[in-house]
């Protein structure tokens, strides 16, 4: 490794991470070290502590710091350059939905979970885009619509549809940690709800359950919109909770 000159920024941070529990797998290290990321105590291009430092205080070994840096760098979070040092990439904005995911990944969830997360999620945007979305929001999310209905026949183009309203309806409410929790829970459970609607009637009962929604919105009625998407989500969370149960 190479020599460090002093840094006290580098020792103040080091600091702040605290000691790990005993035991702590690696995963629970990178963990902890993207607390510190998303912070807002380091800049982009920040220089880490060395390995040494970052492990005394952490409590572990040299080794379990290696590897959750190594697991980081391929991540993209940090940049580690032979003879220099381990260099913070993104600032914590940037961070923020990346270490959502990693988080969640680490934490070895049930799909159950997640999609029970969703689900409370979906019902919250819905009524959030009932309180707050323009007459022109409302209408592209019924232009949405009108392309599932007008997809009869065609599963392929109806299941993009059916992805499309959930992501036109939640980026429109206006709250971005909102969107990428949804887009993270999304993300993780696309193997399984690229299945979900597996045939026509399935179909058909979407994009029905869809116009609940999309009605009680333009109302401007937030329990009936919360209400039609909690509907929704039993509806598709149950297919969904099938799939994985056959995974």
């Amino acid at each position: 490794m190479p020599a460090y000159a002093p840094d006290p920024r580098a020792d103040r941070l080091a600091a702040s991470l605290g000691r790990m529990p005993a035991g702590s797998a690696v995963s629970a290290v990178a963990t902890r070290l993207l607390d510190l990321f998303t912070s807002g105590q380091m800049e982009p291009g920040t220089r880490l502590p060395p390995e040494r430092q970052l492990a005394a205080s952490l409590e572990v070994g040299r080794s379990a710091v290696r590897e959750a840096l190594a697991a980081l760098e391929l991540l993209g979070v940090v940049d580690v350059r032979p003879g220099s040092g381990t260099y913070l990439r993104s600032g914590a904005s940037e961070l923020l939905q990346q270490s959502l995911g990693w988080g969640i990944l680490l934490g070895d969830r049930q799909a159950d979970e997640l999609l029970e997360v969703r689900g409370a999620l979906e019902v919250y945007a819905a009524r959030l885009a009932a309180e707050r979305l323009t007459d022109e929001q409302i209408a592209a999310l019924g232009a949405v619509l009108d392309t599932a209905r007008a997809s009869e026949g065609d599963l392929a183009a109806i299941v993009r549809a059916d992805l499309a309203f959930h992501q036109e309806l939640a980026a429109s409410v206006g709250n971005t940690v909102l969107l990428d929790l949804l887009r993270i829970i999304r993300s993780l459970l696309r193997v399984f709800q690229d299945r979900a609607v597996d045939d026509l009637d399935d179909a058909a009962i979407a994009i029905e359950e869809h116009a609940a929604v999309h009605a009680a919105i333009a109302r401007r009625d937030p329990d009936g919109a919360a209400s039609a998407m909690a509907a929704h989500m039993v509806t598709a969370g149950t297919r969904l909770a099938e799939l994985v149960r056959r995974r």
